[in-house]
């Protein structure tokens, strides 16, 4: 039986899956956390990356590995391979006026949706060297290659200390803001634009199953993917999928062949890990809203669920607008949560539970509605994530999203997307192995529009 073995780097842990390569069947599996922070030294997740490794068993018998982690992000090395500072994650907003000044000098956000199929924001690495450029000039100059978290670790696994043997794969690359999808090519003037004149060397892209190497123990490398695209692949997600991710942020993509050109910069031209398109639009806030609202109400998760299911639809008017943690869709990094429509009737712990599920819910609405003015439908709402595990979550879903949903079982999908993409390196046949997966449970509901109505109305009413 070939073994191969998924990676997922993420905001806060790593996870190990390895899995048999035929029938995609977890053999053992780890974890280990990650320093919290948005600005993190990138070799505690090397660090993390071989804890993990060896509670999983190690690799000596593993045939393939890749690499998914946290997208955006900004990894700064030296002539000499060395980090030059800790890395900015994809969540840190300190960039957010240098998103502004970028799109400004472009001549407006419509010229990069263009180019690149993405409108910076302070996720995008662009910004993120903006703003080493006009904050650490000498970061700046000493900086000799630029890379993201998955391209770090798959360059740190294949043992090289040569900047020149960088890889990522399409999916990682297209959120950087120098990269564009459609055509599958880096936008060289940009990355100047970005670092002020200078142009560091970038990873080369690779192909959705071509080899980036092989790790110390022989193991051939997959070219890894960004998490959303190495969830999707993991789901098995094909055209028409729309993945509605509640996690540490809100993610929606939605897998596609048209590949987008948002001028309002909401929706994102990113590539899935197949060579596909996935349309996508992220929130900065995610199911750490639920967790935030449970904690005021001081009730576990279980209470939380039965104080929510139990409010009516549209919690008698209360609206909660969840921009917790400022805002990336829409993009307001310095805007505040609100809670709308309070009066001594409805103020009471069960419509305030209410109202987190529907906020939330309503701002993936949102998102969804946005790819598809792209031309990018959704025929099919998979729900995952952290959030997917509430119950309340799960059955308000169908009635805010107006459509059926499908709850698959909790598992690390980034993780197992990893190991497909491994394992389709090592077969190196024209698709990804068909992984029979446990079958999802779809969640109905009769739609309840004046949930989204008093949503948008409040929403409007906080952005004025």
């Amino acid at each position: 039986m070939a073994l191969v073995a998924g990676i997922d780097s993420s905001t806060q842990s790593c996870k190990v899956l390895i899995c048999d390569a035929e029938t995609g069947k977890v053999v053992r599996s780890a974890s280990s956390p990650h320093p919290d922070g948005t600005e993190i030294d990138p070799r505690h997740w090397w660090d993390a990356l071989q804890r993990t490794l060896d509670e999983a068993g190690g690799l000596d018998d593993v045939s393939a590995v890749s690499v998914g982690a946290q997208q955006h992000g900004m990894v700064c090395l030296d002539d000499a391979g060395e980090v030059v500072r800790n890395a900015l994650l994809w969540n840190d907003t300190r960039s957010s006026e240098a998103a502004d000044q970028l799109i400004g000098e472009l001549g407006g956000a419509a010229e990069w949706a263009r180019r690149t199929g993405v409108v910076p924001v302070a996720a995008v690495t662009a910004t993120k060297l903006r703003w080493l450029a006009d904050h650490e000039p000498q970061h700046a100059d000493a900086t000799a290659a630029v890379c993201l978290p998955h391209d770090w670790l798959t360059w740190r696994l294949n043992g090289s200390a040569d900047i020149a043997t960088l890889c990522t794969d399409r999916s990682d690359a297209s959120g950087t803001g120098y990269f564009a999808a459609e055509s599958s090519t880096y936008d060289s003037a940009l990355l100047e634009l970005a670092f002020r004149g200078r142009r560091p060397a970038v990873p080369r892209v690779l192909g959705p199953k071509e080899p980036a190497g092989k790790t110390r123990s022989g193991a051939l490398l997959g070219p890894g993917a960004g998490d959303n695209a190495a969830a999707a692949l993991g789901l098995s997600a094909g055209r028409g999928d729309c993945v509605v991710s509640l996690g540490t942020s809100g993610v929606v993509s939605t897998v596609g062949d048209a590949a987008p050109h948002d001028a309002d910069g909401i929706v994102a031209g990113f590539a899935d890990a197949t060579g596909r398109q996935l349309p996508l639009v992220c929130t900065l806030n995610g199911a750490p809203v639920l967790a935030a609202v449970a904690a005021m109400l001081k009730v576990d998760f279980d209470e939380f669920d039965k104080l929510a299911l139990s409010a009516p639809a549209g919690a008698d008017g209360l609206v909660l607008v969840p921009y917790f943690e400022g805002e990336r869709s829409p993009n307001l990094p310095h805007a505040a949560g609100a809670l709308h429509g309070v009066n001594a009737r409805n103020l009471n712990s069960a419509n305030i539970a209410r109202a987190a599920v529907e906020g939330l819910l309503s701002s993936m609405a949102y998102c969804i509605d946005k790819i598809s003015e792209q031309g990018v439908d959704a025929d099919r709402i998979i729900l995952i994530g952290g959030g997917a595990r509430s119950e309340a979550v799960r059955r308000i879903a169908p009635a805010v999203f107006g459509r059926a949903v499908d709850v698959p079982p909790p598992a690390e999908y980034v993780a197992l997307g990893a190991a497909r993409q491994a394992a389709w390196v090592l077969s190196g046949d024209a698709s990804p192995p068909d992984w029979s997966a446990d079958a999802a449970v779809r969640y109905e509901g009769s739609p309840t529009p004046k949930v989204l109505q008093q949503y948008r109305a409040a929403e409007h009413f906080t952005l004025r």
